[in-house]
């Protein structure tokens, strides 16, 4: 979908419906973004991987979606073979298969109970934004 950028600013004059939504997804961003970094700092590498694995799935179609080992490895701020160990042992735990950039979630329950709290915390805003 999309709008011409005179009519989107026309109808947020006004106030109502697109502007409540767009500022409740403004917040849940928001929230994801800063846990995000805070993450980083307080966090091993499984438990963020756990939550970004997480994350993606809840906006997946299915059970498997692609996600190279480069896009994880920018997100989680370390390196391929950091990335390369962690799958490695979710995979050895059965919560996942991961082949050429293809992930499949095995084990949801199990993998939500690996991620870090910080899953939870955005999952939370982002439920309540979307209310």
């Amino acid at each position: 979908m999309s709008m011409k950028a005179q009519t989107l600013s026309d109808e947020l004059k006004g106030g109502g419906a697109i502007q409540n939504v767009l500022q409740r997804y403004a917040q849940a961003l928001f929230t994801q973004v800063s846990q995000s970094a805070a993450c980083v700092s307080s966090h091993a590498v499984d438990k963020r991987l756990s939550r970004w694995l997480m994350m993606t799935h809840d906006r997946a179609p299915g059970d498997e979606f692609e996600m190279k080992h480069e896009f994880m490895a920018m997100m989680l701020g370390v390196t391929r073979s950091v990335v390369t160990r962690a799958a490695g042992r979710l995979q050895d735990e059965k919560m996942i298969r991961y082949t050429r950039g293809r992930v499949t979630i095995l084990d949801r329950r199990r993998l939500e109970a690996t991620a870090c709290e910080c899953y939870g915390v955005v999952k939370a805003e982002y439920d309540r934004s979307t209310a």
